[in-house]
């Protein structure tokens, strides 16, 4: 029986991969999309997000519009890495769909309560705003989650900060109440994520599915790679959000190790920081776990696959 996940993004390169790895897949059901403030803008990001599910040929999975700020600190955006529109390089179709009338907070709470315990996984791909409140407005929904597996932080590795990774540190109260809960977290992290990189091969097994999604893709990772190379130094780009899909997937796509994880809110120089005790066994209520090596010949096939079976969609 296919996964239902809700998908809690913020298009965003890496995120417009991870919706189409969702929907292309048969063993994932796309219950729902939700956006938040981060790549971008809540406008932007959203507008993004409906522009993708017109290229995949999603529809009658509501998408609506989360918080446009985090919960305490300023906006933080990412223009260095995705741009102005935060999905610089393809040109975005307009969007088809309409967006849900409900707020991102209220369709996970009905979503998940509209549901039985352990149906739905939450897969945050972004700041983890939208799933600290909507934990907090309807504390129901944390006995009901199947699994909270999210992209963000990491256990060694930084990128915003030398120790925070960007969807943890442009909200980390949010993050902070997200990991504090007791519902199951996997954190696929930046020592995972940073093994997912797209290789000229990876570029030439997407190019040689030849329709339009695939297409978009390789235009995606085009200005992604260029960006990652100015901006952080890689010489091919990591494609972090699919990671997380990936993992609700095939769980066996990657190692995980349980261990308590907990954020950083007070240091100076550690505010944000997913700081994760390796030093003994985890205890056995521990409900963290994190991501640690990847298969990465299998992530790929799992992203050209669901490529494959999008197929060429009229846009």
């Amino acid at each position: 029986m296919a996964k239902k996940i809700i998908l809690d993004c913020d298009p965003g390169h890496d995120d417009a991969i991870a919706m189409l790895l969702a929907h292309g897949n048969p063993d994932i059901d796309l219950v729902a999309v939700t956006t938040v403030v981060g790549n971008q803008t809540l406008e932007k990001v959203t507008r993004n997000a409906l522009s993708v599910a017109r290229i995949a040929g999603i529809t009658g999975v509501p998408f609506a519009a989360g918080c446009p700020r985090p919960l305490v600190r300023a906006i933080e955006t990412a223009p260095d890495i995705h741009g102005e529109t935060g999905l610089d390089g393809p040109e975005l179709p307009e969007p088809t769909l309409e967006l849900d009338r409900r707020h991102a907070v209220d369709l996970i709470i009905d979503t998940v309560m509209s549901h039985e315990p352990g149906e739905i996984t939450i897969v945050p791909t972004a700041g983890l705003t939208n799933i600290a409140l909507a934990a907090r407005k309807e504390p129901r929904i944390v006995e009901r989650v199947r699994e909270v597996v999210l992209m963000g932080g990491g256990y060694h590795e930084g990128n915003w900060s030398a120790v925070a990774e960007f969807n943890i540190i442009i909200d980390p109260e949010a993050a902070h109440i997200v990991f504090n809960e007791s519902w199951p977290v996997t954190m696929v992290g930046l020592d995972l994520t940073h093994q997912a990189l797209a290789t000229p091969e990876v570029a030439e097994k997407i190019a040689a599915v030849g329709t339009k999604p695939a297409k978009f893709v390789g235009e995606l990772l085009d200005f992604f790679g260029a960006t990652y190379k100015e901006a952080q130094g890689f010489e091919h780009p990591p494609v972090h959000d699919p990671c997380a899909v990936a993992y609700v997937i095939d769980p066996s796509v990657m190692t995980v190790r349980k261990a308590p994880v907990d954020v950083e809110l007070s240091g100076g120089l550690t505010l944000g920081m997913t700081v994760t005790d390796f030093r003994a066994p985890a205890p056995a209520d521990c409900h963290t776990q994190v991501a640690v090596e990847l298969d990465r010949e299998r992530f790929w096939d799992l992203v050209v696959d669901a490529l494959e079976r999008i197929g060429d969609v009229e846009a």
